[in-house]
């Protein structure tokens, strides 16, 4: 469910006045996460590994509040659910954007990854969750990427994760990734706050 919600009975009120008509309202951090524990993961379970990033950024981002609004036609609205969103490539070779809820359960993501990348594949049209607050991913895994920096226009506002291969180094591996929000739905301290959380589900990702 969506809905409008008055910015005045909000702490994104200032937030909002301050950001919705900035022309470059976006933000981007940038952060090398630890995704050892991820890659084992995946092996030991036959997992793709972004099946499981995508897994673990919806968890990440289920219990901090700002991540239900977000501002859309001017308006600020709030939703009940997340969704992460991956890109796909279809049949006839161009990609697909496929939303999956955020469930808090791997097995229950994992199904509909796999379910509903198939069918977004097979019918090259995009699924779109438009009653949940899609967090959006963009995985370029043939290059190694040390940042990416996305539309700073605000025509496009929700969240965005980008990464590109991970690195080995030693016995262990590396994933620079680049976060992009909108300054009226977040501030420093959330999106900070969110990659930290990325980076203990990560961690706390069992091989079980």
């Amino acid at each position: 469910m969506v809905r409008e919600i008055d910015t005045k009975e909000t702490d994104r009120a200032a937030a909002f006045e301050l950001w919705m008509k900035a022309p470059n309202p976006m933000v981007t951090f940038m952060k090398t996460m630890n995704v050892t524990n991820l890659v084992k993961v995946g092996r030991k379970r036959s997992y793709k590994f972004n099946m499981l990033m995508d897994y673990c950024i919806g968890r990440a981002a289920s219990d901090i509040e700002e991540f239900y609004t977000l501002p859309v036609g001017g308006k600020l609205m709030r939703y009940d659910t997340l969704a992460v969103c991956h890109i796909v490539k279809n049949k006839k070779g161009s990609v697909s954007s496929c939303d999956v809820l955020a469930h808090p359960e791997l097995e229950d993501f994992h199904r509909e990854y796999l379910e509903y990348s198939a069918s977004v594949a097979e019918a090259c049209e995009n699924r779109d969750l438009t009653d949940s607050m899609v967090i959006g991913t963009s995985a370029v895994t043939k290059t190694e990427l040390d940042g990416v920096v996305g539309m700073y226009s605000g025509l496009y506002n929700n969240p965005f994760l980008f990464w590109g291969r991970y690195r080995k180094k030693f016995f262990r591996y590396y994933l620079p990734i680049s976060f992009q929000f909108h300054h009226t739905q977040m501030d420093g301290e959330q999106a900070g706050r969110f990659l930290e959380n990325l980076q203990k589900e990560i961690n706390g990702l069992s091989e079980a």
